[in-house]
């Protein structure tokens, strides 16, 4: 893998040169500061992007041309990083070597047209009202089906428990009340906007050419407007609660969700992006884990237990599936774990199997496009080193620091999705 990057002022671009893949791929990326009565509008605007064009006036002309681009394939996605709303669009294709020459250009050009040419009426200038009540219709299926996923829906309803102001607790998926008063003028607004004035970063993954893909994507991609990020993408850390805040829900299943959001206090950035890890992947990261084997195998308290770190929001979370008879017990081992953790309970050989699980990790990164464009992201928005750096930084990390971060975990809030459903009837 070989990375440049380059800014050009309205945006920077992130080519990324392997051989492993047959597959150009390309993402852009918007991101800006989220607010919470946007997140609705974004999910819809980039639905409705991806419905028809200014050239291309149906979701079966998009198809079509897709198809004779050898299956290019678009797809789009929203999600939250800290203080910023992330707004992507990927393009995947297959390399000129393996159709024809100058399919990667046709296929480039069909990216910027979905992203640059939306299919506006001809009088106002405005999404078209059939299209957007489409997008708005399968976006109301979406919002009635958020409690079938169980773990996913435990964890937003303990993010709103844990702090109801914060972006950590934002709906991605969005809000009924929201997306009811979106218009076609109010959404051309929020795509203006978004095109105007959200920071952007353009990812190429592939062989190519690099000279031939900067004027390729300088051709297909004309962002006028030189912008500056706006606020740090990390949330300021939350003080913990005194007392832990418990909060419950019931559902109609018959298995029980935990959900349990640990703030994490004055952390520096090397324990940020090297302790830390460590100390989750030891925590709750695998099936050597400690709350693995302690819950889940020695004392049978859960079919499911995790943990997991979001470096953005400055907490740790942890999850578990479990019988809601369950629930006490399951709580104070969980507590004796963590607790056991600050004390240094956990061996050397803890560490080198933690040690050898990110190891392995980080060589699968250029396994994967996907992965590839994450880790250079991730790079951008956090400052962090190059992974080679970073491997050879956490084979350093003793239990000291180890220790010292675990202490620096708080306990504040425990929600229970609580399966109320009897198996027997």
């Amino acid at each position: 893998m070989k990375y440049i990057k380059k800014d050009l002022g309205s945006f920077n671009l992130h080519l990324i040169k392997t051989k492993k893949f047959k597959t150009t791929t390309i993402r852009v990326v918007f991101h800006t500061p989220i607010k919470k009565e946007e997140t609705t509008k974004r999910n819809v605007l980039t639905d409705i992007l991806l419905q028809s064009t200014k050239k291309y006036d149906s979701r079966r002309s998009l198809t079509i041309e897709s198809e004779e681009l050898y299956a290019a394939d678009v797809s789009n996605s929203n999600h939250r990083l800290g203080n910023y709303i992330f707004t992507s669009f990927t393009l995947q294709s297959l390399s000129d070597k393996y159709t024809e020459d100058g399919n990667l250009e046709k296929a480039i050009e069909f990216l910027g047209e979905i992203i640059f040419h939306p299919d506006f009426t001809e009088k106002d200038n405005i999404f078209k009202e059939e299209k957007l009540d489409i997008v708005k219709t399968n976006a109301t299926v979406a919002l009635n089906s958020i409690k079938e996923d169980s773990s996913g829906y435990s964890l937003i309803r303990a993010c709103e428990a844990y702090d109801k102001e914060s972006p950590i607790s934002y709906r991605m998926i969005g809000y009924q009340e929201d997306l009811d008063q979106i218009t076609p003028s109010s959404l051309k607004e929020c795509y203006q906007k978004m095109i105007d004035n959200d920071y952007v970063d353009i990812f190429v993954v592939g062989d190519y050419d690099s000279k031939e893909m900067l004027l390729l994507i300088k051709k297909y991609f004309k962002f006028k407007k030189i912008k500056k990020r706006k606020a740090p993408y990390l949330l300021e850390p939350k003080k913990c609660r005194k007392r832990r805040l418990f909060a419950k829900e019931t559902t109609d299943n018959s298995q029980s969700k935990l959900a349990m959001i640990c703030p994490l206090s004055k952390l520096t950035e090397y324990e940020r992006n090297y302790p830390l890890t460590l100390a989750n992947l030891i925590l709750g990261g695998g099936t050597d884990s400690k709350l693995f084997k302690e819950v889940r195998e020695k004392n049978s308290l859960c079919y499911t237990i995790h943990s997991m770190v979001n470096k953005f929001d400055n907490i740790l979370i942890i999850m578990a599936g479990i019988d809601r008879d369950n629930f006490n017990k399951t709580v104070d081992l969980i507590t004796e774990n963590v607790n056991n953790m600050k004390k240094g309970k956990f061996s050397e050989k803890d560490i080198q199997i933690a040690k050898e699980f990110y190891n392995t990790a980080a060589d699968e990164v250029e396994e994967s496009e996907y992965r590839m464009i994450s880790e250079v992201l991730m790079q951008e928005v956090l400052g962090l080193e190059p992974l080679k750096d970073r491997v050879k930084k956490m084979n350093q990390v003793s239990k000291s620091e180890i220790v010292k971060v675990c202490k620096k975990i708080n306990m504040d809030t425990v929600f229970l999705l609580e399966g109320v459903k009897n198996e027997e009837n």
